[in-house]
């Protein structure tokens, strides 16, 4: 799931008095509400193991990363946001575990708990590469890139997250 939502571009819908909607573009693909998905609905455990497998692929088999991919993804400031999937995934399900079946706004939370835990896990290895001077970029701009820009349309795409798992759960009558 991880890895089709990497290919698939964020939008929002807006209705239009014409008959063809406008649709805004995000900055930000469907890769980690694919991880947020995964972890509200299946659980921690197995969203622990589509995140290791996610990264898995992503370093030594296939190019999926939004970069690329390769060992040598590591020494990039995106790995940082991509190895937050990990502890992201197993507090998000645990969160979502502990929530009530169908809340909305529990679900949600849980879902904006996970995209806090991937961009301060980002941020920490943005500044770690700052200080070890492994970065050509000022850290100022990587923050902006990377951080900042992408978080309102991660944000965004949460509640979308929470609805559809409320919505599956019913659907598969769980939890």
């Amino acid at each position: 799931m991880i890895l089709v939502g990497a290919l698939i571009p964020s939008l929002i819908l807006l209705p239009n008095l014409s008959l063809s909607p406008d649709l805004i573009t995000l900055k930000s693909t469907w890769q980690i509400p694919s991880l947020l998905l995964c972890a509200l609905f299946c659980g921690p455990k197995s969203a622990l193991i589509a995140s290791i497998g996610f990264l898995t692929i992503g370093l030594f088999y296939l190019p999926i990363f939004q970069g690329g991919g390769s060992i040598g993804y590591l020494l990039t400031p995106e790995f940082g946001y991509l190895a937050g999937f990990i502890p992201a995934s197993v507090i998000t399900g645990t969160i979502a575990k502990n929530t009530k079946k169908n809340n909305l706004i529990g679900t949600t939370l849980a879902a904006m708990a996970g995209v806090a835990i991937i961009q301060i896990t980002g941020i920490i290895n943005l500044v770690i590469g700052e200080m070890t001077l492994r970065w050509s970029a000022d850290l100022s701009e990587l923050l902006f890139s990377y951080s900042f820009s992408p978080l309102l349309s991660q944000l965004l795409i949460c509640p979308a997250i929470a609805i559809l798992t409320i919505l599956l759960n019913r659907i598969f009558l769980t939890r």
